[in-house]
């Protein structure tokens, strides 16, 4: 997967992300939170492929602003009148200490990878990390996001103990488990600056 940019004859700029394959046709989908993908021959030439985008920009855009409009109806809906106290926060706490680790470890089998240790935190900055050593941190907020998205943050931190960045890489480990990993990541961008902020200690 390659990662690209064209500015049509109108001005108008976007990002997309080409797959070659096999296939015989050229393919245009809107995924995630508003993110283009073109699916297109192997030896399909560039010109030929922005041609595409340009006469399909009319569907392009409509596609997008549809997607970043239920984002928009999300925005602020869920978590903004919500106060977490510290019971709370111990609560979801052990619910977490629960919940995660086995889901950590069906993950990491299917994945052929290790870790360490698994603590769980209520942290303000960060959802999960992995460290060098391959121990595991999750935010014991995710008990409030949907399912998906916890296994967004699983994913995220397990693919780094195969590539220990956020290179093109470990960004294709990720898609390799979740395809739709774009939306789950949108979630967090859009609901969790207003679940964090609900802590009150």
């Amino acid at each position: 997967m390659e990662v690209r940019r064209y500015k049509t004859s109108t001005g108008k700029e976007y990002e997309y992300r080409l797959i070659r394959s096999r296939r015989k046709s050229l393919g245009i989908e809107i995924k995630g939170a508003g993110d283009l993908y073109v699916r297109s021959p192997a030896r399909m030439p560039l010109s030929e492929i922005h041609r595409m985008i340009e006469k399909n920009q009319n569907w392009i855009d409509g596609h997008v602003e549809k997607r970043q409009a239920i984002i928009e109806k999300q925005k602020d809906s869920l978590y903004g009148e919500m106060r977490l106290d510290e019971n709370e926060i111990k609560r979801l706490t052990n619910l977490a200490k629960e919940t995660i680790p086995p889901r950590v470890e069906l993950f990491a089998k299917s994945m052929g990878v290790d870790y360490g240790r698994i603590t769980i935190r209520h942290q303000k900055t960060r959802w999960g990390s992995c460290s060098g050593k391959g121990n595991l941190n999750f935010n014991c907020l995710l008990m409030l996001t949907p399912p998906e998205v916890q296994e967004y943050v699983i994913v995220h931190e397990l693919c780094h103990r195969k590539e220990m960045n956020h290179s093109r890489r470990f960004w294709a480990e990720v898609e390799d488990v979740l395809p739709d990993y774009r939306v789950q990541e949108q979630w967090l961008k859009t609901n969790g600056g207003a679940l964090i902020g609900a802590m009150e200690v």
